[in-house]
């Protein structure tokens, strides 16, 4: 019988990897603290409706890419492909308008999306997401902006650069939405069999296509920037400014339209990397109307996600340290393998693990050399050995693995010198 794989797209989190996760984590919950954003934990599947009104109907997410079936109750049910629409669901749902706006939000977790797997590209992924719900303010737009900049910095991420462009509002975008069709019509039959479809329902995402000929076809299309309205104009100006003031590298896009419907005004993206090799490891901007696209009242917002597997690819990639690894401090060796002997070591064990100590036995009943082969495999600094000997004189023999010597301390205290003795190598 072949034995069962998990399925395509997704990927084992293994112990080798799993502590860098923890510390990206670590460091988006201190960010997210400094900057005010309170943390949310939310239901991995929603109602199917959510995600087609919020995310729109002809984006590539809904229509190729959600994970739905139905639930027993007949309901259509989708594990999130993104976490926005579900921020707003819940705003909304605990009617946290009546709080201090804007209320900021952030959360991770895993997201589903039916896409071709490649580096850096699961079916299941992880996502830190940022939302700043309930002003319309362009510093706010700011401060999330400089929310992932100081993120990626604090994790060591290097030459990061703000890719920005505006697409417009409601008021807008039907004269740009003109202008970019009657360009358009023209090449429409040299277009990809995607962008032809996009046509007539969303012609603003062929400029995200990543088609070559595409691409070239639309090198000279008119964009969204030319055709801003005054309170598109006046924002967007203004984020500039603020972006300038705080010396962020920022260049201009007119492709950058993000594949969400519920984008409204900054649409951006955080590269970070040489020329060359850049990589895109956070993507967001303003969702005016998701809010009253889902059923609710208008609540402007902005916010962001990034994939902690791109952080973590990026970070590797550019040799950014990840902290200490969770590594064993301390090795008990049980000397003699009777129960006596290692219900002692085990005593110890559990004092040192109550004062926050890492240290780990012997289960499998291995020699006193095979026990301290594996302490030196684990390249633990400090060994605690007790055998018969050492039990029937109440003391435990301490071995310094860096240095090779050895030394004795009472059984009942042993567990505290060993944790001074860290402390101070800690110093």
């Amino acid at each position: 019988m072949e034995a069962i794989r998990a399925p395509r797209g997704t990927k084992d989190i293994m112990p080798e990897e799993s502590w860098k996760w923890a510390y990206v984590l670590k460091v988006c919950r201190d960010v997210a603290d400094d900057f005010g954003y309170r943390e949310v934990q939310l239901p991995i599947f929603e109602h199917t409706e959510l995600f087609c009104r919020g995310i729109g109907d002809t984006t590539d997410v809904v229509e190729k890419e959600m994970y739905t079936f139905t639930d027993r109750g007949g309901r259509s049910i989708t594990l999130r492909p993104e976490l926005t629409a579900s921020m707003v669901r819940a705003y909304l749902e605990h009617d946290l308008r009546n709080q201090t706006q804007p209320v900021k939000l952030w959360s991770a977790g895993p997201m589903f999306r039916y896409e071709r797997p490649q580096k850096g590209r699961y079916r299941q992924f992880w996502q830190v997401d940022v939302e700043a719900l309930g002003v319309q303010d362009p510093l706010v737009d700011l401060e999330v902006i400089g929310l992932s900049l100081e993120l990626y910095r604090r994790l060591g991420l290097s030459n990061l650069e703000v890719v920005l462009n505006s697409v417009g509002c409601p008021k807008c975008r039907p004269e740009h939405r003109k202008a970019l069709t009657d360009y358009l019509m023209p090449r429409l039959e040299q277009l990809c069999e995607t962008c032809q479809g996009r046509f007539s329902r969303n012609p603003l995402r062929i400029l995200d296509c990543k088609n070559p000929s595409c691409k070239e076809l639309t090198e000279e299309a008119p964009a969204m920037t030319d055709h801003l309205c005054d309170e598109c104009r006046e924002h967007f100006d203004a984020l500039l400014r603020g972006l300038d003031a705080v010396g962020a590298k920022v260049s201009l896009d007119k492709r950058l339209v993000r594949g969400l419907d519920y984008y409204t005004k900054t649409a951006y993206e955080i590269l970070s990397g040489d020329l060359g090799a850049q990589n895109a490891v956070c993507g967001g901007g303003r969702y005016d109307h998701l809010a009253e696209a889902i059923g609710g009242p208008f609540v402007p917002g902005v916010g962001f996600a990034s994939g902690i597997e791109r952080i973590v690819i990026t970070m590797e990639s550019q040799g950014c340290s990840f902290g200490e690894a969770p590594n064993c401090q301390v090795f008990l060796v049980s000397a003699d393998q009777d129960l006596e002997v290692r219900l002692a070591v085990a005593g110890v064990l559990k004092e040192l693990r109550s004062l926050g100590v890492r240290a780990d036995m012997d289960y499998s009943g291995k020699s006193f050399k095979a026990q301290m082969k594996l302490a030196s495999q684990k390249d633990v600094p400090w060994v605690c050995i007790i055998g018969r000997s050492e039990l029937e004189k109440s003391v435990a023999a301490i071995k310094d693995m860096g240095r090779g010597n050895q030394e004795e301390a009472p059984l009942s205290t042993v567990a505290e010198v060993i944790f001074r003795k860290i402390a101070g190598e800690v110093r």
